[in-house]
């Protein structure tokens, strides 16, 4: 039978995957933007009148697709936070002493490495 703990770390995992993936996308569509305006630039220098704007036209298009784009990857992002902060508090209701056991060695830890770097 699965424990709240066994729970808690695969939903985490998941949000992990899912926060990754998101970030991924919107580096892969970041540097897709940036080609796509340099390119646009580099054909642009020699061009006039409708020509112009219509490349003026694609390029809105294209600001407008990446905004779109980042909106979905950021709101995909909020909704994997929100849901790995609500598993973390019903954790943390449901097994409160392992999590000030947790946070006990966690602290201990860090002041010992302190101390000794204080020393060095």
């Amino acid at each position: 039978m699965p424990t709240t703990s066994n729970i808690a770390n695969s939903k985490d995992n998941q949000s992990q995957g899912l926060t990754h993936k998101a970030s991924s996308i919107v580096a892969n569509e970041f540097h897709n933007f940036i080609t796509d305006v340099e390119n646009l630039f580099k054909s642009t220098t020699s061009l006039s009148g409708q020509d112009l704007i219509n490349a003026k036209e694609k390029l809105y298009e294209r600001i407008d697709s990446a905004k779109v784009s980042i909106e979905h990857v950021s709101e995909s992002i909020s909704r994997q936070t929100r849901k790995a902060a609500e598993i973390t508090n019903n954790y943390a209701h449901e097994k409160p002493w392992a999590v000030i056991g947790a946070s006990m060695g966690i602290s201990f830890l860090a002041g010992f490495l302190i101390s000794k770097r204080t020393k060095m």
